[in-house]
C-alpha cells in the first residue's frame, strides 16, 4: 500500500483500487451498491472517491484474523 500523501483529495475508481489492493471493476460494483462512499457528478459516468472518506471507511471497517477465518476457501 502506498503512503496517504501519495493520493490527492478526490480520487477516481484506479486509484481508490491500488489504495484498497482491489481490482478497479470491485471498486465500482461496490460503489454502486453503495458499499464504498462514492460520488457521480450530474450526467456523468465515472465515480470520485473523497480521499478522506475513503480512510475514515477503512477504520470503520478494520480486518481483522477473525474475520479471515469465516471467509471458506473453495478447494476445487
Amino acid at each position: 500500500m502506498a503512503a496517504t500523501d501519495d493520493y490527492p483529495p478526490i480520487l477516481d475508481a484506479a486509484q481508490v483500487a491500488e489504495l484498497l489492493g482491489m481490482n478497479v471493476q470491485m471498486v465500482r460494483r461496490y460503489a454502486r451498491e453503495q458499499r464504498l462512499p462514492a460520488y457521480k457528478l450530474p450526467g456523468g459516468r465515472t465515480f470520485k472517491f473523497f480521499r478522506d472518506e475513503i480512510y475514515d471507511f477503512l477504520k470503520a471497517h478494520p480486518v481483522t484474523a477473525d474475520a479471515e477465518e469465516d471467509v471458506e476457501v473453495d478447494q476445487n
